[in-house]
């Protein structure tokens, strides 16, 4: 089959701003919290605070009341999904999501006895439809009826093979407490899609990250052979190709960004899905600073010019709350103006604006 376009090279840099354009990072949107989620595929969530500070960079207004509000509302959930890794998704997006990448989770499972791991399935969403519980609660009550397994093993076979949602207060901002898990039907009073497909979901992730090869798809996704799935839908993409030869696929209508597009600086959460959702993260991450950054993304960094050139790190006392700038090399003194006054918005966002806040630069 012959795609929609010849394939075009496209530089790192064009990748760049083309990525930034579609994630609201080189310009914040107006969009609504909840379209702002769909249009990102979610959020990753493992730090219930993260979605805050990413919506905070890519919206033009954003209180943390709008998130909660949608938690609360069940309008929004936590749960697992791409890379079996915990995230904030709107609640259409759970259902329809979580069917199609349920072939990842279900992997590691693919020896087991099926009725007896249909039997174990069954009862744990017995458990958790008849009182929400913890992990460790939900394997422990599995081990009385199952003697012989480790509750900790239950509780993930559970995790892996019932749609579990983590519910409030757990997300809402402000509010700390364990994860309380309960199955997404339940909680939604929805079923899981029985109609979503792995094609729709390639198409939400190249609208909000392409254009990216079938490599990229799969480091987002979690999702293994989807190769198959792209030479299918050929046809109806556009492809591209890297500085280094590789295909790229797009959706027809996605919009290639100019390389010379200025690039605000942006801070961003722990884990954000522009660090994590390509095989090849060249496109935000330079290659200088590569291995520093994989080896440490559960620190939040910084995009000076479009792409990670520093960590940040909040700190309160009962005197100030400061901001800590890691740069990891030299700076341009107008990105650093810019970095200072980026940092004492966030700080405005995080810690309210009757505290005494301070931007604090270091050197890796």
């Amino acid at each position: 089959m012959k795609s929609i376009a010849s394939a075009a090279s496209l530089d790192t840099s064009t990748l760049n701003r083309t990525l930034l354009a579609r994630q609201f990072l080189l310009k914040r949107t107006r969009a609504s919290v909840a379209d702002t989620l769909t249009h990102l595929v979610g959020m990753q969530a493992q730090i219930p605070a993260s979605p805050y500070v990413g919506l905070w960079s890519r919206l033009a207004k954003f209180e943390h009341g709008e998130l909660s509000d949608l938690i609360s509302s069940r309008a929004a959930v936590r749960t697992a999904l791409m890379r079996n890794t915990l995230h904030l998704v709107t609640a259409d997006d759970c259902l329809s999501i979580r069917p199609v990448v349920q072939r990842l989770l279900a992997r590691p499972y693919r020896k087991s006895d099926p009725a007896r791991l249909a039997a174990i399935v069954a009862a744990g969403r017995a458990i958790v439809d008849a009182e929400p519980r913890t992990n460790v609660e939900i394997g422990r009550l599995l081990s009385r009826q199952f003697s012989g397994y480790d509750p900790i093993a239950l509780g993930y076979v559970i995790r892996d093979n019932v749609a579990l949602v983590q519910i409030p207060p757990r997300g809402l901002w402000g509010a700390s407490c364990k994860p309380i898990l309960v199955s997404a039907e339940s909680w939604l009073g929805r079923p899981l899609s029985t109609a979503s497909t792995a094609a729709q979901v390639i198409v939400r992730y190249l609208r909000a990250f392409g254009p990216a090869s079938v490599a990229d798809i799969r480091a987002w996704s979690g999702l293994p052979a989807l190769a198959g799935d792209l030479e299918i839908m050929r046809d109806q993409l556009r492809v591209y190709r890297d500085e280094r030869g590789r295909e790229l696929f797009d959706i027809p209508e996605g919009r290639i960004a100019r390389s010379a597009l200025t690039a605000p600086v942006r801070f961003l959460p722990e884990y954000d899905n522009v660090l994590v959702a390509y095989a090849d993260r060249a496109r935000i991450i330079p290659s200088a600073h590569r291995d520093r950054v994989k080896r440490q993304l559960g620190r939040p960094p910084v995009l000076v010019d479009g792409f990670v050139r520093a960590f940040w790190r909040l700190r309160v006392t009962e005197q100030r709350a400061t901001i800590e700038v890691e740069l990891f090399d030299r700076v341009a003194s107008q990105h650093r103006d810019e970095l200072a006054e980026e940092a004492m918005r966030l700080l405005r966002f995080l810690n309210g604006t009757g505290a005494s806040h301070a931007v604090k630069f270091t050197r890796a």
